[in-house]
């Protein structure tokens, strides 16, 4: 739950109240009636007004720099990666895992006896 006061930036208008979407506004009060579908009173500066917003139309713009910075982060680390040509850790930032490991599961184990290594390796040709 946001605090009183909070910064906030609208990034959604669910009831198409033309919300001015991008902008910053302040949390002024909680609408505590079970009967409204809206949860927050919100002041913004740039229009003028007071909204009637839901929780899911705003979002904390301390979460929001948060995650842009994150964004960046990683895009920056994908460019360096390419530009260093360092496949592992591009693989690593694209899918979330170590290419080492895809390897370890898909080679076969050396302790395997014939059978079963003809078994996999009539399971992988289906595939």
């Amino acid at each position: 739950m946001l605090r009183l006061g909070e910064k906030i930036v609208i990034v959604a208008d669910a009831f198409e109240q033309s919300l001015p979407i991008g902008d910053y506004g302040y949390l002024i009060a909680y609408d505590r009636n079970p009967d409204n579908a809206f949860d927050y009173v919100i002041r913004v500066p740039q229009a003028n007004r007071n909204f009637y917003v839901t929780a899911e139309d705003i979002e904390a713009e301390e979460q929001l720099l948060v995650a842009e910075a994150e964004r960046a982060t990683h895009e920056a680390l994908i460019d360096y990666a390419l530009s260093t040509h360092n496949e592992k850790l591009f693989h690593h930032l694209m899918n979330g895992e170590d290419a080492e490991t895809e390897e370890a599961e898909t080679a076969p184990k050396e302790g395997l006896s014939q059978a079963e290594f003809i078994k996999q390796v009539n399971l992988r040709a289906w595939i």
